[in-house]
């Protein structure tokens, strides 16, 4: 029996489909948890809509765990308190999701330390079991899924993770505490591996899909899967997103997702409008995660985009190496320029002093 299960109330919301992004962090000149701005984005992700936020994640930068370093467990904290007033100030629940990673033992603790400060789910890294077998691989979920509800996570190589196959997902929905997938291989083969891998389970129904390929979103969010099983053909689908692409441009995205949904639940045709906008924000994403330089300015191309709108002080990262590339900030210009539906500065504008600087 697992220690921590989720609640209905948030089974329902995640298999609705919800805008999650994965949040940055936050830091000051010295490059020190920035506590103030890190506040001030979580007050925007949820003032623009998200059905939740995740913490500790790629996104969040992996360094957080580095002894000397150390800012995992306050982050976690920090978020978790301040997630949780939003979620009385908006009267909603927001689902709160922990990034935990490492071998066994590591991954235990974070997920320990994440259930006891109230997440409701881990989304499971296993980046640092590079060599394991299914076997192995199957016994560590396990091991994490009897803390805390698992959020499995399918993260692309060229940021650390690594192949997983068929035969391996085949047996991670299986798990009884596995409640969602983060499908983020940057890759069709191995996205629909992990779709079929679903459908032709016998948890189907307790399993939300999301879909972390930030090269290819709308299309994600707009395609039926027809899965074909003995019982017959299963339509499946991915029904939301927890996105380093959703950490910028928030509102937006809560906004298109809604569209999606709305054309997917009266049965309309697909919009050219969207296929057009699906191809322009691969574009914008090559940019923002810098897919030239084989995502090296990932991470601080977000933080460059939240650094404009006022709600990072700079697009610091903990590793002074990780900087823009060459040409990267003239490329943000472009998007700017040429995707004017994109940004949510108006809205970031119109928010920004409450958000730094609340009243209650």
């Amino acid at each position: 029996m697992s220690s921590l299960t989720l609640s209905q109330e948030k089974i329902n919301i995640l298999k609705k489909g919800v805008v999650i992004p994965a949040s940055p962090l936050a830091l000051d000149k010295n490059r020190k948890l920035d506590k103030k701005h890190q506040k001030a984005l979580y007050r925007y992700y949820i003032s623009a809509g998200s059905g939740g936020i995740a913490v500790g994640v790629h996104t969040t930068q992996f360094e957080i765990r580095e002894p000397g370093i150390n800012i995992f467990k306050p982050l976690l904290e920090l978020a978790s308190s301040e997630i949780d007033g939003l979620s009385q100030k908006h009267k909603r629940p927001i689902l709160k999701i922990a990034g935990v990673c490492g071998k066994t033992p590591q991954a235990i603790e974070e997920a320990k330390l994440s259930a006891s400060l109230g997440y409701d789910i881990a989304l499971l890294s296993l980046s640092a079991l590079k060599t394991a077998s299914d076997d192995e691989l199957i016994e560590h979920c396990k091991k994490i899924s009897n803390i805390i509800p698992l959020m499995g996570f399918y993260l692309q190589p060229a940021v650390g993770g690594r192949i997983l196959p068929y035969s391996f997902w085949q047996r991670f929905v299986e798990i009884d505490n596995v409640v969602a997938i983060k499908i983020a291989p940057f890759n069709r083969y191995q996205t629909l591996d992990v779709v079929r891998a679903v459908g032709l389970s016998s948890r189907e129904n307790e399993i939300a899909l999301y879909t972390g390929n930030d090269d290819n979103i709308i299309m994600d969010l707009l395609t039926p899967y027809i899965i074909k099983t003995k019982e017959g053909e299963k339509t499946l689908r991915i029904n939301g997103g927890l996105l380093g692409q959703w950490s910028v441009w928030t509102k937006t995205f809560v906004k298109l997702l809604d569209e999606i949904h709305n054309i997917i639940e009266s049965n309309q045709s697909i919009p050219s409008e969207l296929l057009i906008k699906n191809v322009q924000l691969t574009d914008a994403n090559a940019v923002l995660f810098d897919a030239g330089h084989n995502f090296a300015g990932c991470i601080s191309g977000i933080n460059e985009v939240l650094r404009r709108q006022g709600l990072l002080k700079d697009n610091y990262c903990l590793n002074k190496k990780e900087v823009l590339s060459p040409g990267q900030s003239e490329e943000l210009d472009r998007i700017y320029n040429d995707y004017p539906w994109l940004p949510d500065d108006d809205f970031v504008k119109s928010h920004l002093a409450e958000w730094l600087n609340p009243k209650d």
